[in-house]
């Protein structure tokens, strides 16, 4: 049952799978306008997480801030590794009086990395770039590249690096 579910929301939101991140998403804004380096104003997008198909957000930092939105379905945490070492859990989801945050904003340079929190089925969140999201401002992270710098993070490294070495998105993507 719920994986009919899952694809009817998969259907309905012309999802597609994010390159390198693996994410399954849409844009659903791109602004007109752009800035001095001709990049947009502003985007968002659309998200899914789910076990069947797998879709998650393997490790990344992007030049700009990113706004996550959470907006329905099961909690699921934002893995985020600091410039300065350090690193942080965040749950996403509805139950804020259990601590759980509807909205969180990625400063720009930190690796993140997203999934499904255990048990979840899915969940749906957007997020929000202003300047907006380009295939330049993108920087997939692999095992080798962060396990340095955070040996104590291993296991959500191992799970949520970026596999294969292509850690740039396709050129022209996002453009």
């Amino acid at each position: 049952m719920q994986q009919n579910k899952i694809k009817e929301i998969i259907t309905s939101l012309a999802l597609e799978t994010l390159p390198v991140e693996g994410t399954l998403f849409r844009n659903t804004y791109r602004a007109t306008q752009t800035n001095s380096l001709g990049e947009p104003l502003g985007t968002c997008m659309i998200g899914l997480f789910c076990q069947e198909p797998l879709s998650l957000s393997r490790f990344h930092r992007l030049t700009h801030d990113e706004i996550w939105h959470c907006y329905g379905g099961n909690p699921f945490s934002l893995y985020l590794l600091y410039p300065d070492g350090q690193s942080e859990e965040i749950v996403m989801g509805q139950d804020i009086l259990a601590g759980q945050k509807l909205q969180h904003v990625v400063a720009a340079g930190t690796w993140q990395a997203a999934r499904l929190c255990a048990g979840g089925t899915y969940a749906i969140f957007g997020c929000t770039m202003a300047p907006g999201f380009t295939g330049d401002c993108f920087e997939g992270g692999t095992i080798e590249m962060l396990m340095g710098q955070y040996p104590d993070r291993d296991n959500w490294i191992r799970e949520l690096a970026v596999h294969g070495q292509e850690t740039k998105m396709p050129e022209g993507f996002a453009g």
